[in-house]
């Protein structure tokens, strides 16, 4: 819909992630016929795609491609916001809007392996059930329950120390209202809109800290930093298998208008991958 542009100098071909086998290059690191995935500022729905060295990963042991494709934005994202900016930490509570969601089956996974109590949001019961699969101490049907009210009960009324909102709009005042004394809230999208009115003394009698970021707009080696660190405090995970990416569909790369009609649809738990032959 054009809502979200490249920036400068960014192919405008779709596409923020990939996986698959260096072919050319040069870089201390990676070699041709290393397998990698990367996160790409664009061009990712290709054959071939061009990444600066520092923003690949090896592909984690015991992870095909399909799956491996499914990491780089949304584990970024998610280790940016929940655990830098957030500063997120073990016996600490969270809550996850869309959790059924690329982000939110990637962050229920991360909350929990990291010691945090998960809730976290989704469309129906069914979608529910499999959030707390991955790991949710509660999953909130939004569409039959009031999360403030449900928040308010399972924390008997303390409230939870992050919300990572991918919503925003008419959220925010109920974000702050779930928040506990020093609370932070992580916007990272604006599915509910960019504006909203909302009182600002919760902030303030709480000590609230209310932030938010982009990623594809960081320089590579902004990226290569997170990259670098994922390699270190989560790849193990994932060579582990107590965290995985969640891939409920493949596409081949022709028909990627179905792969966005099922998105769109809210048909995709957790990713949708395109598959090149």
């Amino acid at each position: 819909m054009g809502k979200y542009p490249p920036p400068p100098g960014a192919s405008d071909i779709p596409g923020l992630e990939i996986a698959g086998e260096v072919v050319a290059g040069s870089s201390a690191r990676f070699d041709a016929g290393d397998r990698v995935c990367a996160l790409v500022a664009g061009g990712g729905y290709a054959e071939y795609c061009a990444v600066p060295a520092e923003q690949c990963l090896p592909i984690p042991a015991g992870l095909s491609a399909v799956q491996a494709a499914a990491l780089p934005e949304t584990f970024f994202t998610v280790w940016t916001n929940l655990f830098q900016r957030a500063a997120l930490k073990s016996g600490e509570s969270v809550l996850l809007h869309g959790g059924a969601s690329g982000i939110g089956t990637t962050a229920i996974q991360l909350a929990r392996a990291f010691g945090a109590t998960v809730f976290t949001t989704a469309g129906s019961r069914e979608r529910c059930d499999r959030c707390l699969a991955l790991g949710a101490a509660r999953a909130i049907d939004y569409t039959s329950e009031d999360f403030v009210a449900v928040i308010r009960d399972e924390t008997a009324r303390r409230g939870v120390d992050v919300i990572l909102d991918i919503v925003g709009g008419d959220y925010l005042p109920r974000n702050l209202d779930c928040l506990a004394m020093d609370g932070r809230l992580v916007q990272i999208g604006l599915l509910g809109g960019s504006r909203t009115a909302f009182d600002l003394r919760p902030v303030l009698q709480k000590r609230l800290t209310i932030t938010g970021s982009t990623l594809r707009v960081r320089t590579p080696a902004e990226k290569g930093a997170l990259a670098r660190e994922l390699e270190a405090r989560v790849w193990p995970l994932l060579v582990q298998g107590s965290v995985k990416p969640v891939v409920d569909a493949e596409f081949p790369l022709a028909r990627v208008a179905d792969a966005h009609r099922a998105l769109e649809a809210g048909k995709i738990f957790g990713k949708a991958v395109l598959v090149v032959s």
